[in-house]
């Protein structure tokens, strides 16, 4: 039974009234335009609007807002508590009443309600929507509430790569998320570790005597994939540039079009990351960072130079780019061929290589499908060790240990 149930009507009242009163504060906070609350039954007083509204009557089911669990220039995300889920902590996504972040946050909900639709009983491992409601301009998206980022955790850990065992786990979830998306004809476009959340970020602490360091390892590797807001169907406009920097796949950089595969070199990039703890292309410049992707799969094929606008990159069907410049030997001290990555001859890093090869083909025809990635044989011996968590089945496999 909800606690809503036990509840007076003017307790109900008051719990609601005392929500919108700390909800305008943060709206107030955002700097966007004042609301006060007006203490009388199921009224809030706007000074902009010189009105009174009703309250909407999802207000009657939370108690209060508890923190503030991040920011962004969208806006604020708050720990709410829900009385219809027993009073449990819920993420209150609070966006900015400015119209494209607005726009953004409707676009995020179709796709969001498009997946509980699919997925009701979220098997597939991306994050939940519960409710969505527009107070005073503000889109308010309530989610399940999840725990760290994995780059946050790698960042606070110092960034100390997860395990080979943690990477098999988290990389099945995500394949099995992704290949969801793919499967309903979306394309979520901004994969990154922030936007892989684990449930639970608990962790043991152990001291590194080598290293003279305090060491985290996560309990559970169960995640969740998050951040629909760039999310694309497959029959709608696709926007040029697409993907966080970092993470961006060739045939995006070369404007060639892109739809499902650049989901997938966004993975195998994020593996790298988690594998070794920093970043596989890091910079800020599309020369650079095709340079970047020579030094560690070879060079871009020809038929995506013949094919591309952006010849400015290209000179007599190679790569124009200088080795002797200060980014040349930047390039040249940073990155080396991929499989010279290894941290161990062991077999399965080997399989976990050969896994994200497939992903980094440079041609998105070529590249790994999701539907293959999950029969890698990198996954074949996912120990009962790994992970932690409620489980979630594909196949007989419990893949969210």
């Amino acid at each position: 039974m909800s606690h809503t149930a036990t509840l007076s009507f003017s307790e109900t009242t008051k719990t609601a009234v005392e929500f919108a009163a700390a909800l305008s504060s943060v709206l107030n906070d955002l700097n966007v335009f004042k609301i006060t609350t007006c203490r009388s039954t199921k009224r809030i007083s706007s000074k902009k609007k010189k009105m009174f509204t009703p309250l909407p009557d999802i207000f009657y089911y939370y108690n209060e807002i508890v923190s503030t669990l991040g920011e962004g220039t969208f806006g604020r995300v708050m720990r709410c508590i829900d009385h219809r889920r027993g009073g449990a902590h819920v993420a209150l996504k609070i966006i900015k009443n400015v119209e494209k972040y607005k726009e953004a946050a409707r676009l995020e909900i179709n796709v969001l309600e498009k997946i509980n639709e699919k997925d009701p009983d979220n098997k597939f491992l991306c994050v939940q929507m519960y409710d969505w409601f527009d107070y005073h301009g503000h889109m308010c998206i309530s989610f399940e509430l999840l725990a760290l980022s994995t780059f946050d955790f790698l960042k606070e850990n110092n960034y100390l790569p997860y395990s080979i065992g943690q990477v098999r786990h988290m990389a099945y979830q995500i394949c099995l998320a992704v290949k969801f998306l793919h499967d309903n004809k979306l394309t979520h476009t901004d994969l990154k570790p922030e936007n892989i959340l684990f449930v639970n970020s608990d962790f043991t602490m152990t001291y590194n005597v080598e290293k003279k360091r305090e060491e985290r390892t996560v309990k559970s590797t169960a995640v969740r994939v998050v951040d629909f807001g760039s999310a694309t169907f497959d029959h709608e406009h696709h926007s040029t540039i697409v993907s966080t920097r970092h993470y961006r796949a060739p045939e995006v950089i070369l404007e060639l079009g892109w739809s499902h595969p650049c989901d997938v070199w966004s993975i195998g990039c994020i593996l790298f990351e988690y594998y070794l703890g920093f970043t596989l292309f890091q910079t800020h410049d599309n020369r650079e960072h095709l340079a970047m992707m020579e030094r560690i799969l070879g060079p871009v094929p020809s038929r995506m130079i013949r094919k591309t606008r952006k010849q400015k990159y290209f000179h007599r069907g190679r790569l124009d780019w200088d080795e002797t410049s200060s980014s040349g030997k930047y390039v040249r001290e940073n990155c080396k061929p991929l499989r010279r990555y290894l941290l161990s001859e062991a077999e399965d890093h080997h399989q976990f290589f050969d896994l994200i090869e497939g992903m980094l083909e440079y041609e998105p025809t070529k590249r790994l499908a999701l539907a293959d990635s999950l029969k890698h044989p990198f996954f074949e011996n996912m120990g009962h060790g790994e992970g932690g968590g409620s489980k979630t089945w594909e196949g007989n496999r419990d893949i969210s240990r």
